[in-house]
């Protein structure tokens, strides 16, 4: 436990929040690492820095709520941790765990070796050298890069006691082991949530966290972030794919295209050396951008078509 707690006046310095100095400043710093983001979310992000309040981001999957966790990671060089979330998680599971295997070494070396000192072997057995640290758990612990970034990603697929026992763990920053007592984070996490709102996340967890929804984004702004990730794509192409996933955004799908899946379409056209869209191209490479049969389905024939010449005619009017 003191390695834990008693850092030197350096560590504390080191692990100090690092704070950007405007929310143009915010824009301006994630863009260089290719996070391209408007005013609004620039300006959440900024206050959760200078507050160090949780950001609670919800919106549709693939819009580039997981992406900007690790934008600001490479950004300010603190380490990003990540607890992924899924139904049945629990407190232990995303805290500690001892390491029974270890354990069971070192108990069946202490009986061959004759040691019968069980206050010692029990102190040995339940330290940190038996510990495993869980996302939770490493997110309280110092580092000399500074506050890690916590990203708690999918928060919606867990259940109302793991809400429970994370309105304690982000309200105090500090989680409890019964074996070892309570750690507390001398510099706290910068904290991010993610939700693809498949559930209704609890008022009382939204209410200790800056909350913002991070929307599709418009043609301007996807073709940016299009830029930014595929710099190799040719202006026609880009501008080709942007419109025809804004066309594709308007019709009634199960699931709709993120950002994510324009990037990854782009990049497979890219790879079969495509230099402009046709329906032919869509049909064969729509796996890419689409996840569900039936919405495949319902591209085939005349309607990627119909999209595509959708898609021309908008950006004829740009």
């Amino acid at each position: 436990m003191a390695s834990w707690q008693n850092l030197n006046q350096e560590a504390r310095r080191m692990t100090q929040q690092a704070e950007f100095q405007s929310i143009d400043a915010v824009q301006a710093e994630l863009a260089r690492v290719g996070y391209i983001c408007g005013r609004a979310l620039a300006t959440v992000v900024f206050l959760s820095a200078r507050l160090n309040r949780p950001l609670f981001l919800e919106g549709e999957a693939g819009v580039g709520k997981t992406e900007i966790a690790k934008a600001l990671s490479a950004l300010t060089g603190r380490p990003l941790i990540r607890l992924q979330c899924y139904e049945g998680l629990d407190a232990a599971s995303a805290v500690y765990e001892w390491n029974f295997a270890a354990q069971m070494v070192a108990i069946r070396t202490a009986e061959a070796t004759g040691n019968t000192d069980r206050k010692a072997l029990q102190d040995e057995l339940f330290s940190e050298d038996y510990l495993i640290a869980r996302p939770l758990l490493q997110a309280m612990q110092p580092d000399p890069r500074g506050a890690p970034i916590l990203l708690i990603d999918e928060l919606d697929r867990t259940d109302a006691p793991f809400e429970a026992f994370l309105l304690e763990a982000l309200s105090d920053f500090q989680v409890s082991i019964p074996e070892l007592g309570t750690i507390k984070a001398i510099e706290p996490p910068m904290v991010i949530l993610t939700s693809n709102r498949t559930r209704e996340v609890h008022d009382a967890l939204k209410r200790r966290c800056l909350y913002h929804w991070v929307d599709y984004p418009d043609f301007e702004r996807e073709l940016e972030i299009l830029h930014a990730q595929v710099p190799q794509a040719a202006q026609t192409l880009s501008r080709e794919v942007v419109a025809f996933v804004q066309a594709l955004r308007t019709e009634d799908l199960f699931k709709k295209p993120g950002v994510a899946e324009t990037i990854d379409w782009a990049n497979c056209l890219l790879a079969l050396d495509v230099v402009n869209l046709s329906p032919e191209t869509i049909a064969d490479t729509l796996g890419a951008l689409l996840k569900y049969q039936d919405d495949i389905a319902r591209l085939q024939g005349s309607e990627a078509k119909r999209l595509l010449d959708q898609a021309r005619a908008s950006l004829e009017e740009r």
